[in-house]
């Protein structure tokens, strides 16, 4: 059985905000961090993770700044912004609200109905 999961769609922008939140990463680092925390059952594809931080960065939930990466490459490197983390807080909350709801359906019995 393959233990990565399909990304939801819509939940892509959350994910790297909540990544870029444990603290400032290239774009690499982004998808790779993601990985990490998902314990490696989510894979992010760099052709949908490029456009969503130029996205987020244009929103002004992200903002960015020229580094030098580990293998001393030039790289940008992403930080949450205010705004990106209340919008991070209520994306979580709002996500936490419909999976609850969610549950609740899929537990639902036919005595229940």
């Amino acid at each position: 059985m393959d233990k990565q999961i399909v990304l939801l769609q819509g939940t892509l922008d959350m994910l790297i905000l909540k990544a870029v939140s444990l603290g400032p990463l290239h774009g690499y680092g982004v998808l790779l961090r993601i990985q990490q925390i998902s314990k490696e059952r989510l894979e992010i594809q760099q052709g949908s993770l490029y456009p969503a931080l130029y996205r987020l960065e244009h929103q002004g939930w992200i903002d960015s700044e020229w580094g030098e990466s580990e293998n001393k490459r030039r790289a940008k490197y992403y930080k949450l912004t205010a705004a990106g983390k209340k919008r991070l807080t209520a994306e979580t909350e709002k996500w936490n609200r419909m999976a609850d709801l969610i549950a609740g359906i899929l537990s639902t019995k036919p005595e229940e109905v």
